[in-house]
């Protein structure tokens, strides 16, 4: 049977809350370290949470026995949803939460965040599948 258990998604699903919860922090609860805006640090928080989010879903198809086709399938969903859900974020920003605003460079940095981690698993996968002997 080709089924993954609930409980193995629960990691993202707790990631995505927390993610949640960080970006609708008020712009004022927002710490501002002025050295860290020299190295776009904020761009490189968005990287980092949207990767995690895409490895944490992907991990329970790479654990399957489905096919590999099916996997990188799944990748690729998991991916573009993840991209879909950063820029929802930045309308959530944008009209629902003081101080904060629509920001483009955001949804890059979390499509970019998302797209390395798809990049990771597919070619983890195949690495994988290429290494199984018949």
């Amino acid at each position: 049977m080709n089924t993954i258990s609930f409980k193995k998604f629960v990691p993202g699903i707790a990631w995505f809350f927390i993610i949640m919860v960080l970006t609708c922090l008020p712009g004022s609860d927002i710490p501002k370290i002025g050295w860290l805006n020299k190295i776009y640090f904020d761009k490189w928080v968005h990287v980092g949470m949207f990767g995690i989010l895409v490895f944490l879903f992907s991990f329970p198809f790479f654990k399957s026995h489905l096919l590999v086709s099916k996997k990188v399938n799944y990748f690729l969903w998991i991916f573009l949803i993840a991209s879909f859900w950063g820029l929802a974020i930045e309308f959530i920003q944008k009209y629902f939460v003081i101080g904060r605003s629509f920001d483009l460079l955001d949804w890059a940095a979390d499509s970019a965040g998302a797209f390395v981690s798809f990049l990771y698993c597919r070619t983890r996968i195949y690495k994988k599948s290429s290494t199984i002997k018949i």
